[in-house]
């Protein structure tokens, strides 16, 4: 598999591998952040508070959220879809997202869970999923961007605005 952007045979542009995993992180956060306003896939709904450790909410009756917790997951899924848009904005932000949430998994293991600096919130099995997150994005930044690094003018064909063709 070529590592550059490539002319689909109808004469479209693909993704190269760090744009594809940066849109599919991008909108399992958007649907992650709709999800924890959905009823039934929130359980206790009636309990979401908008953020601080008192809201009772869970998303699939495990990790707790809020109103801000929600809102979080959808801001990095906006950012998810527009990085996507170019290779060196799709590496990008897998590494730095993936820095955020270690730095997240951290705060979350620090804190006293029912005091007010707990604003997000976050209860044990947020913790572990965003280590997972965290490591599991910086890698792809990492893995799948370094096998593209040094491609002159990939990210002008993304984009759409001419620059190196790419190679079949």
């Amino acid at each position: 598999m070529d590592r550059t952007t490539t002319r689909a045979p109808a004469g479209g542009l693909t993704r190269t591998r760090v744009q594809r995993a940066a849109l599919a992180v991008g909108i399992v956060f958007l649907l992650v952040g709709i999800a924890g306003f959905i009823p039934g896939i929130t359980s206790d709904y009636s309990d979401l508070g908008f953020a601080g450790h008192e809201s009772d909410a869970k998303l699939l009756g495990i990790f707790q959220v809020s109103i801000l917790h929600n809102l979080v997951h959808l801001l990095f899924g906006v950012v998810g879809v527009v990085a996507a848009r170019r290779w060196s904005t799709s590496r990008s932000y897998l590494i730095w997202a993936g820095v955020i949430y270690v730095v997240l998994w951290v705060y979350g293991l620090v804190i006293d869970k029912e005091s007010g600096a707990n604003i997000v919130p976050v209860n044990n099995a947020d913790n572990w999923l965003h280590l997972v997150l965290g490591l599991g994005m910086i890698a792809l930044g990492l893995v799948l961007g370094r096998q593209h690094a040094g491609a002159v003018g990939h990210d002008d064909t993304v984009a759409g605005r001419g620059g190196a063709r790419g190679v079949r």
